[in-house]
């Protein structure tokens, strides 16, 4: 099964574009993802996994984790 693509077609290389994408990727990912199932480490790797192909993840991968982890703590996901 190939990822869903990221659902903007304007996807730029910085925070804030990875941010939106990732957002929407974890609400979707996290809806048919069993909370026993490694819980919301399993799903960070997930949704990364889904956006690697993100200008702002190919370029800093490191940031782009951060900023997904900092998501997950904001919204409390």
């Amino acid at each position: 099964m190939q990822p869903a693509p990221p659902p903007s077609d304007r996807l730029f290389n910085n925070a804030d574009s990875f941010a939106q994408v990732f957002d929407e990727a974890w609400n979707r990912l996290s809806r048919g993802h069993a909370n026993g199932s490694g819980g919301s480490e399993a799903l960070l790797e997930a949704v990364l996994a889904q956006l690697a192909d993100h200008p702002f993840a190919q370029s800093d991968p490191a940031m782009a984790r951060q900023v997904g982890e900092f998501r997950i703590r904001l919204l409390g996901l």
